[in-house]
């Protein structure tokens, strides 16, 4: 019989992002980007996905899942990897989600960014979100710019996450983590608390809903430096949704808060390569610069991306423009570049109408 063990260890070993045990089909691996089956093993059944939860929580845990139908945790399979988990109920069966997280975290440098967003974790206070989709790269991103710090400065590091997914081990700075549900109810409980910790900066796994994001923009105010995520696509985006948690006789103070307290929005895309195996981010990057404050504070979010597309010389960058590059560079194709720009007709208009490849076939072939 499958054993969760040897369904984990094949992941880690095929280089898999995602593992879904769904009852009725063979485990599914997401592989750059593809998700298909194991069909070397039979179709999972309800009796083994709901085994391998109870294995993973406890009889305790397993009844607090059982009732809430959806939970969320991390776990080793020691000494190979940690993940991510998401156990949840389809069709009144259980079924299960992993993310593989790799056991230490990235350097910046690595990730393929924009060399500036080091600048942005060097900070000594405000707020820096990393936004995109989910499976974009914003946990790494976090966890790379807390790593950069941790090697670098003596800082005091509080993070707040669901679940805690990289492992950050105390080296120059000292870092503490906590786990929504086993180290505090909530997001918003945290941050309020962290205050009276003694941080210099705080790491909060999403900003969620309102009493999150107040509580985070708070911290900024009171000298901290606080970093988050949000599911946005893009700088405009993650301003108005700020914006758009706070009732309507707030916004006008907490345009002032936000334009105060917000240092940068870093938002995130990944690509499949095509010249070799593995994925390239591509990244839009709104530094809060005069421009941009002024905008927030008169409620002219609509011109954001033209300030970002005129002050490229400050380190600022669209998402086209990275997307654009990445193919220029033979790093993607241009049918990727297209189905995921912002302005498909500008960017094939940019793009001169050529057929970009990596090898051009030789004439006469």
């Amino acid at each position: 019989m499958t054993t969760l063990f040897e369904l984990l260890i094949k992941a880690l070993d095929d280089g898999a992002s995602d593992l879904h045990l769904i009852p009725g089909l063979s485990p599914l691996y997401r592989i750059n980007t593809v998700l298909a089956p194991a069909n070397e093993w039979a179709p999972l059944t309800p009796e083994q996905t709901g085994t391998f939860v109870k294995e993973m929580l406890g009889e305790e845990r397993f009844k607090q899942f059982l009732l809430r139908r959806d939970m969320d945790f991390s776990m080793q399979v020691r000494p190979a990897g940690r993940f991510r988990v998401n156990a949840h109920f389809q069709r009144n069966v259980i079924a299960i989600a992993f993310r593989a997280i790799p056991p230490k975290p990235p350097e910046l440098s690595d990730l393929g960014l924009p060399p500036i967003i080091q600048s942005f974790a060097e900070l000594p206070r405000g707020l820096v979100v990393v936004t995109g989709q989910t499976g974009h790269g914003k946990s790494t991103t976090l966890a790379a710019m807390i790593h950069h710090i941790n090697q670098r400065f003596s800082r005091h590091v509080i993070t707040l996450e669901d679940p805690i997914e990289y492992e950050l081990l105390s080296s120059k700075s000292v870092i503490e983590q906590r786990e929504l549900g086993s180290d505090l109810p909530t997001f918003a409980s945290g941050l309020k608390h962290a205050l009276r910790q003694d941080p210099d900066m705080i790491m909060v796994g999403e900003m969620r809903d309102l009493e999150t994001t107040a509580a985070a923009i708070t911290a900024a105010e009171t000298g901290h430096l606080v970093l988050s995520s949000m599911h946005t696509m893009n700088s405009a985006q993650t301003v108005e949704r700020i914006l758009d948690l706070y009732p309507a006789e707030q916004q006008n103070q907490i345009r002032g808060m936000l334009a105060n307290t917000l240092q940068a929005v870093v938002s995130l895309m990944l690509f499949k390569r095509i010249d070799i195996e593995g994925m390239t981010p591509a990244c839009e990057i709104m530094i809060c610069n005069a421009a941009v404050r002024n905008c927030i504070r008169t409620n002219r979010i609509h011109e954001i991306p033209n300030i970002i597309q005129t002050t490229a010389s400050a380190g600022m960058c669209t998402l086209d423009d990275s997307i654009r590059a990445l193919c220029e560079s033979g790093m993607i194709g241009r049918d990727q570049a297209l189905a995921q720009a912002v302005s498909p007709q500008r960017m094939d208009s940019t793009l001169g109408g050529q057929d970009l490849r990596l090898d051009p076939v030789p004439a006469g072939v």
